[in-house]
């Protein structure tokens, strides 16, 4: 297995998911690390999963780099992208197989598992006590990272839900180690939090979260930002609290 320093290779690149360019205008290309071409940035419209346009830019990548996935609507303060990269360099002193990183997640497992990061989540901030880095079990999709040459891919099987933490899983499974880094960035998901989703939603959650449920079953309990998978079934029940009929 080859490892690689935080500043192997070309660095920072970065690819999203859009669905509309209003809300990729005002967030994510109004960032000023990504402003005017400073780092590479590939937006796929209309992809059928995070995984279509995530391992078409990874395949791309050079090895050693690091691809970011953000979503659309994160906005990356000034200087965003020399913290990122600090935070990788600080983490590689702690966690030397280090393959994954992002901003939010959970740290541990069980009744020792904790919340980790600190993001400002449609504006409300969500600064955990838990130092960084810290190990991650599980991270949220809203922007983490894999460096490229350690054979880690998104699975499109997951669609747009899971599809962080089960990158986390794989590394665990090769040996690597996955982190939150301490890398404040700004959310502004229209999508409310704790209400009612709509069922074209709920089916896509359903389906990700059975094909996550089975592919992880002999290593769950899993918890992730948002929901603790214990079982099959388990992301089903819990959706069904929501959805609007």
């Amino acid at each position: 297995m080859t490892y690689f320093s935080p500043h192997d290779s070309a660095g920072l690149s970065f690819v999203t998911c859009a669905s509309d360019t209003e809300v990729l205008s005002r967030c994510l290309l109004a960032s000023p690390c990504l402003a005017q071409g400073k780092r590479p940035l590939q937006a796929y419209f209309n992809a059928r999963s995070a995984a279509d346009a995530f391992n078409t830019a990874l395949a791309s990548a050079p090895e050693g780099a690091w691809l970011v996935w953000v979503h659309q609507d994160v906005l990356l303060p000034e200087g965003w992208d020399a913290q990122f990269m600090a935070g990788l360099a600080r983490a590689r002193a702690q966690y030397p197989r280090l393959a994954v990183a992002g901003v939010y997640g959970i740290c541990g497992k069980g009744a020792s598992a904790q919340r980790a990061g600190d993001v400002l989540d449609r504006g409300n901030r969500l600064r955990e006590p838990a130092a960084l880095p810290c190990p991650a079990d599980s991270l949220d999709e809203l922007l983490f990272a894999v460096q490229v040459g350690h054979g880690l891919r998104l699975d499109p099987a997951l669609g747009f839900d899971f599809y962080a933490t089960d990158v986390v899983l794989q590394a665990q499974a090769k040996g690597l180690q996955s982190v939150v880094v301490d890398a404040y960035c700004e959310h502004w998901s229209s999508t409310p939090t704790g209400t009612a989703i709509p069922a074209s939603m709920a089916q896509r959650i359903r389906a990700s979260g059975a094909a996550f449920e089975a592919k992880w079953q002999q290593h769950l309990p899993v918890q992730t930002s948002w929901l603790t998978v214990e079982r099959p079934g388990d992301v089903d029940r819990f959706i069904a609290q929501f959805e609007t009929r």
